[in-house]
C-alpha cells in the first residue's frame, strides 16, 4: 500500500487530497483546504507551507503529487500559483517526499478519460472513483484527481515493468 498526497496548488485555496493505493484498490483517507487569509503574499505563502506539512505530518504519506502551473492569460497570476506551488513542494521536500508532477491535462485524462474535463466532471468521477457521497470541495476534489493520477500511473508503470521481464 502507498499513501499518496496529492495537492492541488493555488495562492488563495490549496486543495490536498490524501488516497491509500493498493493495486487497482483506492482509498479516500482525507481531503480538504488550506484557506489563506492573508493579503500579504508572502504570508499567504507560509500559510501554504505551514498548512500541507501539517497534513504531511498528521497523515505520512509516502509521495507527494502536485499539480503543474500552467499559463492561461495573466502571467502575474501564473507566478504566484508557482510560487504556491512551490511552498507546498518544499512541505513535502522538509519530509523528505518524493515529488511527482502532473500537467493538468494528464490528470483531467486520468481521472475522467478526456483532458479537457471542467471542474464539476473531474469532481464527479473523484467521488465515483473513491465511492465517497459527501459534500467536497472542488480544490479539494482536484487535490483527489492529482493523487488518483499519480496512483493510476505507478500502477501503469508497475505492470509495464512486469511485463518487460
Amino acid at each position: 500500500m502507498v499513501r499518496i498526497l496529492g495537492v492541488d496548488p493555488g495562492s488563495r485555496i490549496t486543495g490536498y487530497g490524501i488516497v491509500d493505493a493498493e493495486g487497482a484498490r483506492l482509498q479516500l483517507v482525507e481531503a480538504g483546504c488550506v484557506a489563506t487569509a492573508s493579503r500579504h503574499f508572502p504570508a499567504r505563502l507560509k500559510a501554504i507551507y505551514d498548512g500541507i506539512l501539517a497534513v504531511v505530518e498528521t497523515w505520512r504519506p509516502e509521495v507527494l503529487a502536485v499539480e503543474q502551473v500552467f499559463m492561461h492569460k495573466n502571467a502575474d497570476s501564473a507566478l504566484k500559483l508557482g510560487q504556491a506551488r512551490g511552498a507546498a513542494i518544499c512541505a513535502g521536500l522538509a519530509r523528505d517526499l518524493p515529488v511527482h508532477e502532473y500537467a493538468t491535462r494528464q490528470v483531467k485524462q486520468a481521472v475522467v478519460g478526456r483532458g479537457g474535463a471542467d471542474k464539476q466532471q473531474v469532481q464527479y468521477m473523484v467521488k465515483l472513483l473513491l465511492n465517497f457521497r459527501g459534500e467536497l470541495a472542488l480544490d479539494a476534489s482536484d487535490a483527489l484527481a492529482v493523487a488518483l493520477c499519480h496512483a493510476h500511473y505507478q500502477q501503469t508503470r508497475q505492470r509495464l515493468a512486469v511485463s518487460a521481464r
